[in-house]
């Protein structure tokens, strides 16, 4: 297996730390949404785990989303769930707050501690991919190890399936 760059590097020793033994692989081809990612991986839309970056309109707090690929956060149920409004952040909030770019936020190894909520329906496989600090790096994780190593509380966030388009 080749050598991983520098950033997907770092990630994997994150998750080794954390007990996680999941190979992080670099893929020849772009990562970055998840339909880019189930294609390159040939899994389903639904394994692919989406690391959203919301920020609390108060508190000006980063809150990181982790739902289905084949799902989009309805942001009113994630505003009652954290008792307050909430917007997608912009890239420059999401590189300030986790250290990673949009694309490439894994859902461990931020700059900072971000609260953490996981979405009901990666609940439902058996295996899940996340991205692994780069638009290109993903790793395989069991959907209960995601919850441990990330503290998330399980929530229903998720909207309609969103349908996928070619």
């Amino acid at each position: 297996m080749e050598e991983l760059s520098r950033g997907p590097a770092r990630f994997a020793e994150e998750l080794l730390r954390l007990g996680v033994t999941s190979a992080v692989r670099e893929m020849p081809e772009s990562t970055r949404t998840a339909a880019e990612a189930a294609a390159a991986l040939g899994c389903d839309l639904a394994q692919i785990v989406k690391s959203l970056i919301f920020r609390s309109v108060v508190g000006d707090e980063a809150v990181l989303v982790l739902v289905s690929g084949a799902d989009r956060v309805d942001e009113s149920r994630l505003a009652r769930v954290i008792g307050e409004e909430v917007e997608r952040a912009a890239g420059r909030f999401v590189r300030d707050r986790t250290g990673y770019a949009i694309g490439g936020v894994p859902p461990v190894g931020h700059t900072q501690p971000l609260v953490t909520y996981l979405d009901e329906h990666l609940l439902d496989h058996a295996l899940v991919w996340a991205a692994a600090g780069t638009p290109r790096a993903v790793f395989s994780v069991k959907p209960a190890d995601l919850v441990r190593i990330t503290s998330a509380k399980v929530v229903a966030v998720a909207a309609a399936q969103v349908p996928v388009a070619d």
